[in-house]
């Protein structure tokens, strides 16, 4: 058998490269010795990021030139009643954070929206985006490219669909800036977040567009999708679902629970998410819904880059007569059920959790409800902070908790 440190000797001779290492040995065995190499070389102490407890040739499509795992603290929040699209039951919500406080104040907020009956969640959009970008000579080239993709839009789905089992071609939108031709393709990707699907598939069709007109392939995603970067054409257009929550709670338990009134929340998301955000130039009009979708997205094997898109949030407050209105809208929350993260052992039993592991019946059925999942628990964050400064108890709270 070979040994961790027969491994790292190879490595110092130059024998072997040390992304190498899975093919000498097996991928723990692999682990162990990258993890004494980068020991030696820092003075680390990497021993407790070897202790994790899964096989590492599990986590062989999430990462490379692994050492071991990270652990973040799993809680859970709940239970919540969720009358959703998709998501119809009663939940437990998984989430993984460092930070102090969030589950509490989660957990708070969920608390009011069982108290008052649940939520209403639904998915009112899905399509995942790739936006290649292409050179022309002039305008002239460039609308002829238009005009064909408008006119050929059903070749484009042929050959992009030819590239997956599961993906569906929704349409193709142009956008021209003198010589350039972006192509914004949106794809049902059904449980699957998709992002290397719609990638694949649209390299398949960027061909043709190729083939068939002036147009030159200058890169296959000309940030117009847009992935990972805060954008407003995801706040308005939507990329991976869009998805909305809202809870009305009546007054009486607007003040046993969270020590205000619904007038009070209402004023401090007006003034502090609306106008706030507004002066700010912000694209999320919101408290802190970032904080629960890092939390769920972690827990549930999401790409965590992407929770930049799912801060993408709009908060509404209202105060009627003998209630609280609350809503959230995530432009772009993009999610799914089976492949990438979702895959590791730890993060498939996030999603067991909420009985969401897998593909859903029908396809996209269990991604959509994790989107209204997480919608929830996003507003039951907002409800919570927002009553929190509304009660001017936010300080006390943190400092009651020891953060």
């Amino acid at each position: 058998m070979t040994e961790p440190a027969d491994l790292v000797a190879r490595v110092r001779d130059g024998d072997i490269r040390l992304h190498e290492l899975e093919q000498h040995a097996d991928a723990d065995t692999a682990a162990a010795a990258r993890r004494l190499y980068v020991e030696e070389e820092t003075g680390a102490d990497l021993s407790v990021a070897g202790e994790y407890a899964f096989d590492a040739a599990d986590a062989a499509s999430a990462i490379e030139n692994m050492v071991g795992a990270i652990q973040v603290p799993l809680g859970v929040a709940g239970p919540v009643p969720i009358h959703g699209g998709e998501a119809e039951g009663t939940f437990y919500l998984p989430l993984a954070t460092t930070e102090g406080a969030l589950l509490a104040s989660v957990n708070r907020g969920l608390s009011a929206i069982r108290a008052a009956g649940g939520s209403t969640a639904r998915v009112i959009k899905s399509k995942m985006t790739r936006a290649p970008v292409f050179r022309v000579q002039d305008v002239a080239e460039s609308v002829e490219v238009v005009e064909w993709v408008r006119a050929n839009t059903d070749k484009l789905k042929e050959a992009a669909e030819e590239t997956t089992s599961h993906g569906e071609l929704l349409d193709v939108t142009p956008y021209v800036v003198g010589d350039n031709v972006f192509l914004r393709f949106g794809y049902d990707t059904k449980d699957a977040m998709g992002m290397n699907m719609a990638t694949i598939a649209t390299e398949a069709a960027s061909a043709i567009v190729e083939e068939e007109t002036p147009a030159s392939l200058v890169a296959l995603s000309g940030n117009l999708c847009t992935d990972k970067k805060p954008a407003a054409i995801n706040a308005i257009e939507g990329r991976g679902r869009t998805v909305v929550a809202d809870v009305r709670i009546p007054r009486e338990l607007v003040e046993e629970r969270f020590k205000t009134t619904p007038e009070a929340i209402a004023e401090v998301n007006t003034r502090k998410n609306l106008v706030g955000s507004a002066k700010a130039g912000s694209l999320g009009f919101n408290a802190h819904a970032a904080n629960t979708v890092a939390a769920m997205f972690l827990a549930t094997g999401q790409d965590a880059a992407q929770v930049v898109e799912g801060s993408n949030a709009i908060v509404t407050a209202e105060a009627r007569e003998d209630e609280l209105y609350a809503s959230i809208s995530l432009a772009s929350l993009e999610v799914g059920t089976v492949g990438g993260g979702t895959k590791l052992p730890t993060q498939a039993e996030g999603l067991s959790v909420l009985g969401l592991r897998g593909g859903g019946d029908p396809a996209g059925a269990n991604a959509d409800a994790l989107a209204e999942v997480i919608a929830t628990g996003a507003l039951a964050g907002e409800l919570s902070l927002l009553s929190a400064l509304a009660s001017r108890h936010l300080s006390s709270a943190h400092a009651e908790l020891g953060r």
